[in-house]
């Protein structure tokens, strides 16, 4: 298995993952306040670096808020375009360094193949907090673990 191998795996999971929480989301009577800031910034920080690895201005902003139905059209966006950005990534793309500003004014200079990786990273982290707020508030929240999602594909559902 190669880098590239276990990027595209990541990103298969990172659709998989938000969509199991989109899909517990859409089963509340509400989605907790909180919850919901999380995981907007999950998904807006994925959409704010495609925006930086394809150079183009970003549609959100980093703790931008969304409704339900944003977030399920910024999953839409956000995690089948990184999946399409790693899918078509040589060597030479994911060696590139992309220079950018962050959200506090200062400039940065690194690799695709490292943003990508914080990018899946970031959105686990996050989904965990996500599913701590949704505890705390009385909910179940879901598996949202790797090892869980490679489970279901190999039909392995507990």
């Amino acid at each position: 298995m190669t880098g590239n191998d276990v990027l595209k795996n990541l990103s298969e999971y990172n659709i998989w993952a938000n969509q199991t929480m989109l899909d517990v989301f859409s089963s509340l009577p509400e989605v907790p306040a909180n919850a919901a800031r999380l995981f907007s910034h999950a998904l807006n920080a994925q959409a704010i670096w495609i925006a930086r690895i394809t150079g183009t201005q970003s549609p959100v902003k980093v703790w931008q808020e969304h409704t339900l139905e944003e977030l399920k059209k910024l999953h839409e966006y956000a995690s089948y375009k990184i999946k399409e950005l790693v899918y078509n990534a040589d060597e030479a793309e994911f060696n590139r360094l992309i220079d950018y500003t962050n959200s506090q004014g200062n400039k940065y200079s690194t690799r695709v193949l490292d943003i990508l990786t914080h990018a899946f990273n970031h959105a686990t982290y996050h989904r965990a907090q996500v599913a701590t707020d949704l505890r705390k508030n009385g909910h179940t929240p879901p598996n949202t673990d790797y090892v869980t999602y490679v489970r279901e594909l190999m039909g392995q559902v507990y």
